[in-house]
């Protein structure tokens, strides 16, 4: 029987993207590259998105990627077809947050880029678990002929194992979510429209819920707000594009904060495969243990 020689894939889109032999040059927007290189899979090239800095990558999202190895084709206006062509992919791995339009890029530099090569789409928005997200992901390494090592699910396990054990008391470890936004203000994460922290909320984690009001994700407040909220542990987006810890150092509110709370980094963007997800169960099991 002859082996078969073309690949294909149905994306979140229900789009179905095929070529004749399985792609080997795989462009990936920064998140999908770092979750695919856990599985195997070294990107040639990653891209950002419009918070992203054009000429460096944001070290937050790129997990263990090789970043002397895989080029950065930029992020945000400079990302043009003829860029993103550039080191000349046969694949293209793109997220998105809902609808299928492609995060990151430009609706018309995502139309224009397709009619040149495969891009596939994976959903990762608030309707998905994350362990859905990563079964997408694991999905589509599979097709490319990688997989993550049998060993990442056990480690997955028994993180999950270890924070149930520890979130098992009746006075739970109350737990902060958010992003810095300059010296007067901070972004508290809504914990049901993050998939990450929906995965801390079921196994037993005291995620803080802020106040009902305007932002579908975040409500933004200020630090004394913040701190009111008495959290015990604070995850801190350590984003490119939030507020660095570093430069809160001088502010009181914050400090006040920092003193009494074990501060987790936190990337909203996460790395989606399992030895990524088990790694940062263990931050969130290590702060609570403290």
């Amino acid at each position: 029987m002859r082996e078969q020689t073309v690949w294909q894939f149905t994306d979140d889109r229900g789009q179905l993207s095929s070529a004749e032999r399985r792609p080997r040059r795989v462009l990936a927007y920064v998140q999908a590259g770092a979750t695919l290189w856990d599985h195997g899979i070294r990107p040639s090239a990653i891209f950002g998105s419009g918070h992203d800095d054009p000429a460096v990558p944001d070290t937050a999202k790129t997990g263990s990627l090789p970043l002397t190895e895989v080029a950065y084709a930029g992020a945000g206006a400079t990302l043009d077809v003829e860029t993103l062509l550039g080191d000349e992919p046969d694949l293209v791995v793109a997220v998105s947050y809902g609808g299928g339009q492609v995060y990151g890029l430009a609706p018309e530099t995502a139309k224009h880029l397709e009619e040149h090569v495969p891009v596939v789409v994976i959903d990762v928005g608030q309707s998905r678990t994350l362990a859905e997200v990563g079964d997408r992901f694991a999905g589509l390494a599979r097709s490319l002929g990688a997989g993550e090592p049998v060993v990442a699910a056990r480690e997955l396990n028994s993180a999950q194992d270890r924070l149930r054990a520890l979130t098992g008391g009746p006075d739970p470890v109350r737990v902060l979510a958010l992003s810095p936004a300059g010296q007067d203000q901070a972004h508290l994460a809504r914990p049901r429209m993050w998939p990450e922290l929906r995965v801390l909320v079921e196994l037993g984690v005291g995620l803080v819920e802020p106040a009902e009001g305007p932002g579908a994700n975040w409500s933004t407040v200020g630090w004394a707000q913040a701190g009111a909220l008495r959290p015990a542990v604070v995850l801190a987006d350590i984003r490119a594009n939030a507020t660095p810890l570093d430069e809160l150092r001088t502010n009181e509110e914050w400090a006040a904060i920092a003193r009494t709370a074990r501060v987790v980094a936190w990337n909203p963007e996460p790395v989606c495969s399992a030895r990524a997800r088990a790694r940062f169960l263990a931050l969130v099991a290590d702060a609570l243990e403290a």
